[in-house]
């Protein structure tokens, strides 16, 4: 199917139309310096588009999250683990809903890993979810810097491959790259090389104005015209726009962005008290410290050496050397399951656990069956989120043997594989008749520090009829589970994570 979208007009007043279903299959690049309307040419292109094909935006200074009043974006805030971005990113592939990635706030690492890790779990999601998706990337070059700057070179490495499986390897599996920079020379040639329509907006540096000169097919004495375009103004050249390069002012768009450009404005009456409302604090400025979130500090390779060294095989019995390899000697099932039980215990046991992914812990939990010598075919990483999920619940042998936990085993299936360790832990605090989770312990068993997400979490399985939250006369939190017939115990919802306290205090 053919959809055209009005961009704007020519110079002659004809309209301006970029073919949608051509530019999924190759792409965008836009470029012009700040202030020339790039955003608005971007706002231009997902209005006019969103009808048609569900949009992905990765928005570094929150931006486009106005979308969501008018079109029902739904907005994702970037300061979360890698594990949720990533489940949500699955997630969003899966239903087809249109998102914008919130990054504002974060620092410039943190915007790249957040920005890449959502992009990857696009990029690898399942063969049968390959719906075409517009993923629009502004200010491009912090996340395909040609060179290396102030972030770690990990980082760096992370988010331009990111980048580049976007627009050199999307096309196949759907994913539509639509980029825009500031500067051409900033961004990674690899990554500006793949698209074959372009936008080129005012630009003033000679570098920017022949490069751009180069991608549009004209003579570098055109170049200079770059200098006189007028903001909104864009010169488009490729096989959704045009076969030859073609003026383009940009149209009106219907929602705008929350900041906008400085508008001049006249100075206030100078007060009297001028020093006083200086030099003197308002009480209130005692309350709204910022608060920068901070990232769990990796485990020193030291620690892993040791405990790698300690590790010894679960038989006293010597190896035996068959075909010039060492074997280790045959174990029964049930000292293997005990084995694997054990492994999965000092795993668990490290308060940080809960903040690494489920494939950085099945990484680990596969080297110390190695170093344990057990022989048979490993757990696959299904089974293994399952066992974690169990774990995590803190169950005892006696509920796990009863047909109530049977139940709920079977309930915590209809959630995702980062949801199920929660639903667990909240079941089985009810069917024990336990005090109610905190937010903090549950945000712990999700993998984030963030009491709000963890409110969020429980209002979801409410939506999806899996409990009832309700409160006592004291304002206490009480989770029921009607399918299992029990509830928790009134607790506080803010009360604090004694783990996580006393994990802070040993750190």
């Amino acid at each position: 199917m053919q959809v055209a979208v009005e961009m704007g007009s020519l110079t002659g007043g004809a309209p301006a139309n970029l073919d949608i279903e051509e530019l999924l299959a190759t792409r965008l690049l836009v470029q012009g310096n700040s202030g020339s309307g790039k955003s608005h040419l971007l706002r231009r292109l997902l209005e006019q588009s969103s009808q048609w094909v569900q949009q992905v935006i990765i928005d570094p200074e929150g931006d486009f999250v106005t979308l969501s009043e008018k079109y029902g974006h739904l907005v994702v805030e970037g300061d979360r683990t890698e594990g949720e971005l990533a489940g949500i990113a699955s997630r969003i592939r899966r239903h087809r809903v249109s998102c914008v990635l919130s990054l504002e706030g974060l620092d410039v690492e943190e915007q790249m890993r957040a920005a890449a890790t959502f992009l990857n779990a696009l990029f690898d999601a399942d063969h049968e979810f390959w719906y075409p998706i517009l993923v629009v990337v502004d200010e491009a070059q912090l996340f395909a810097p040609a060179v290396g700057g102030e972030v770690s070179e990990g980082t760096r490495k992370m988010s331009l491959g990111a980048m580049t499986n976007l627009m050199c390897r999307g096309r196949k599996r759907g994913l539509a790259g639509v980029i825009a920079t500031q500067r051409l020379a900033k961004l990674a040639k690899n990554v500006a090389a793949e698209a074959s329509n372009f936008l080129m907006g005012r630009t003033f540096l000679d570098i920017d104005m022949a490069r751009a000169a180069d991608l549009l097919g004209m003579d570098r004495r055109q170049a200079e015209m770059f200098r006189d375009l007028k903001r909104g103004n864009f010169v488009g050249l490729g096989p959704a726009l045009s076969r030859r390069p073609i003026p383009i002012a940009i149209g009106a768009v219907e929602t705008q962005a929350r900041s906008s450009s400085p508008k001049l404005m006249p100075m206030p009456d100078v007060a009297e008290n001028v020093e006083d409302l200086i030099f003197t604090p308002d009480p209130e400025e005692f309350n709204q410290l910022p608060q920068r979130r901070t990232r769990p500090a990796p485990r020193p390779t030291t620690d892993i050496l040791a405990e790698l060294s300690r590790a010894t095989p679960l038989s006293d019995a010597p190896l035996s050397k068959t075909n010039d390899k060492m074997v280790a000697p045959e174990i029964s099932a049930e000292e293997r399951e005990a084995s694997i039980s054990n492994v999965l215990e000092e795993i668990l046991s490290d308060p940080q656990s809960g903040y690494r992914t489920d494939s950085a812990l099945y990484q680990d939990f596969l080297v110390r069956l190695r170093m344990r010598r057990l022989s048979g075919s490993p757990m696959s990483l299904s089974e293994f989120r399952r066992r974690v999920a169990i774990a995590r619940s803190g169950v005892d042998a006696e509920t796990q043997d009863t047909e109530t936990w049977a139940t709920a085993l079977s309930m915590c299936t209809m959630v995702t594989d980062d949801l199920q360790g929660v639903f667990l832990m909240l079941a089985y605090a009810a069917i024990k008749g336990d005090t109610c989770p905190s937010d903090a312990r549950i945000a712990r068993a999700y993998g984030t520090h963030s009491a709000r997400r963890a409110r969020r979490l429980l209002g979801y399985f409410e939506e999806q009829g899996l409990i009832i939250v309700h409160a006592d006369q004291s304002g206490k939190r009480i989770v029921g589970i009607p399918e299992l017939a029990s509830e928790t115990a009134p607790g506080a919802a803010d009360e604090p994570d004694v783990i996580s306290q006393s994990a802070e205090a040993a750190e």
